[in-house]
């Protein structure tokens, strides 16, 4: 759903390249539905962005705007990536999205694509962040994965419709790749590459930097042996980012965001008075659409038996609800008597 009417995200269009009159291309992009503009103070806005000391005053969306608040890592490296490491990338960002992490890069050749592709091979969250507006597509080969990735997730760019891809607009770009993610990791970079700027605004937003170590023969490699060596994280698996990543801080904030927008149409209820804390954090990261034992552990840093032995309690007392396929949901809408 739009936070606003068209009129308005109109304006907002052609605010962003400097105002005028809307040209027939900025209006019909506003009429499409699954486009939206969103300024700061826009509930869409994410929250993330708020950390950068410049955030964008508009972002331009194609596809789900909401897919922004979902607990996100950036994958990024060289657009002249090695078979292995495209291999690589796509394994690890399937692998995220298994575990209910979105996926952020930059579109770009290389790394970039085999991220965007691997999160989407297993149907999960990718996020693609462009240098150039988010109708103008770069590479222009990558227009079908733009559009796989705008069904998934989202196109997002704070440029105006219509900009071209222009150099100066990549290091903008990464700093909203790093901004919006929880971490980033690198695969594949070279001493000098637009990959370690991003690793750069990823240290300095104090968001985690990992990154994959690779053969001291291949070029490629230096720039991520030297991120390790100033404190990135040198990563081999998946679990070696999702336990450094602080999931449940991340779901206490969007819970409270969450719980205060709905706050004027819904009656506040005492049901968790007196809840455990752990089993509040819990039940704040299954929120309201089922999700499995994995994802639980991913949301709140909690162990598998942990959770496991809190959803049991959760379940008898009425909080939740096993649902097909292992998945649990929230209950909702309860009374003194049990479920409404």
């Amino acid at each position: 759903m739009r936070g606003m009417s068209q009129e308005p995200a109109l304006r907002l269009a052609v605010e962003a390249r400097g105002g005028g009159v809307a040209t027939g291309a900025e209006r019909a992009w506003v009429d499409d539905a699954r486009h939206h503009v969103i300024a700061r103070g826009d509930p869409r806005f994410p929250r993330s962005l708020e950390d950068l000391r410049d955030p964008p005053a508009v972002l331009f969306v194609d596809g789900d705007p909401l897919a922004l608040a979902d607990p996100l890592l950036a994958i990024v490296g060289s657009r002249g990536a090695t078979a292995q490491g495209r291999a690589n990338a796509h394994a690890f960002a399937a692998a995220l999205a298994r575990r209910g992490v979105g996926v952020v890069s930059g579109l770009a050749q290389g790394v970039d694509v085999a991220a965007h592709a691997g999160a989407l091979a297993v149907a999960g969250t990718t996020i693609a962040v462009l240098g150039s507006g988010v109708d103008v597509v770069y590479p222009r080969e990558h227009a079908e994965l733009a559009g796989a990735i705008a069904a998934r997730g989202a196109l997002v760019s704070e440029f105006a419709l219509g900009t071209p891809p222009r150099r100066e607009h990549f290091p903008r770009r990464n700093r909203l790749i790093a901004a919006l993610s929880l971490g980033t990791l690198v695969i594949e970079a070279a001493r000098r590459s637009g990959s370690l700027i991003t690793a750069r605004h990823a240290l300095e937003l104090g968001r985690e930097v990992f990154a994959l170590p690779g053969s001291i023969h291949n070029p490629l490699s230096r720039g991520c042996h030297a991120l390790i060596k100033e404190g990135a994280k040198l990563t081999e698996t998946v679990d070696d980012i999702l336990t450094e990543l602080n999931f449940s801080a991340f779901f206490a904030r969007s819970t409270a965001r969450i719980a205060t927008s709905a706050a004027a149409a819904a009656r506040p209820s005492t049901a968790t008075a007196g809840m455990d804390k752990d089993r509040k954090i819990l039940l704040d990261a299954l929120g309201f659409d089922p999700a499995d034992l994995d994802t639980l552990v991913v949301r709140t840093g909690f162990s598998p038996q942990t959770v496991s032995s809190m959803l049991l309690f959760l379940e008898l007392e009425g909080h939740v609800r096993a649902a097909p396929g292992g998945r649990y949901s929230r209950v909702t809408n309860r009374s003194a008597g049990g479920e409404g």
